[in-house]
């Protein structure tokens, strides 16, 4: 199996996980409103099904994620909030297999590109394994807010390295959604995996160093708890002050979570 192949693997069933929990639910579920400020829990598939066909037609026709993405370029909130309104009137049972039919297109997508080529995105072209790294984030994003909204707990597993990895990567997103100059100094990432293993990134004696757990970074990262209730720390003035500002998307931040508004997470 390819590094590709793991990936996507672990793409579909994050997926697959998010599915089973909002496939009972009954019409009216579909409206609750979450933690994410005017979203529903039917807002957020709706966001999921849009991106999962931005990737899958990225994957395999060029030209048209182009003409798709036109608006986006100028006016990404824009060209977000547009996709929803295109979502509104499909019952729970439509949006539901709309999500599942983009997911099955863009992991078949993503598959088929050559291990050499890149596809295009909103900014830079990506290989696909970075794409489908930024498919799980968003998956781990909104299906937090679901989660939250219907008071169950999501199993987390293989698939948070990947976003670690895509959240080390995209470091400087936070400092350029605020109009920020990134830092040129690099920094340490010790994150701790749910079996006890240490994902390390960054040069061993930078003075800027990171370190928590894996969950607890990846929820810091997608915006979905405050830093006061994770337990991720910092060493360092600017590592300190990356995580008031960490993000792992471009774009604006949006509210985040208001520190306390979900229990504390425990470092044990």
């Amino acid at each position: 199996m390819s590094e590709l192949d793991a990936v996507l693997g672990d793409l579909a069933s994050d997926g697959d996980q998010l599915d089973s929990l909002v496939a009972g639910l009954e019409p009216a579920q579909w409206q609750l409103p979450t933690p994410a400020p005017g979203w529903t829990i039917a807002d957020q598939i709706a966001h999921l099904t849009f991106v999962f066909r931005l990737a899958a037609t990225a994957a395999t026709d060029a030209v048209a994620f182009q003409d798709m993405t036109k608006d986006a370029q100028h006016n990404f909130d824009g060209a977000v909030n547009a996709a929803l309104k295109a979502f509104a009137d499909d019952t729970p049972a439509t949006l539901l297999a709309k999500w599942r039919a983009q997911r099955t297109a863009a992991v078949t997508g993503l598959a088929s590109v050559p291990p050499d080529r890149t596809v295009p995105w909103l900014v830079n072209p990506l290989p696909p394994i970075v794409l489908a790294c930024a498919g799980i984030m968003e998956q781990f994003a909104h299906g937090q807010d679901i989660a939250d909204t219907l008071g169950v707990p999501l199993q987390r597993g293989a698939s948070l390295q990947h976003l670690v990895v895509f959240a080390v990567l995209t470091k400087d997103f936070g400092y350029l959604s605020r109009g920020l100059t990134p830092p040129a100094t690099e920094f340490r990432f010790e994150i701790t995996g749910p079996g006890g293993e240490l994902w390390a990134y960054g040069p061993e004696d930078a003075d800027q160093r990171v370190s928590g757990l894996a969950e607890d970074f990846c929820l810091l990262v997608t915006r979905r708890r405050h830093r006061a209730d994770v337990a991720v720390t910092a060493v360092g003035e600017e590592a300190d002050r990356w995580l008031d500002i960490a993000q792992a998307y471009r774009g604006p931040a949006g509210a985040g979570r208001r520190p306390g508004q979900f229990p504390r997470r425990s470092a044990a």
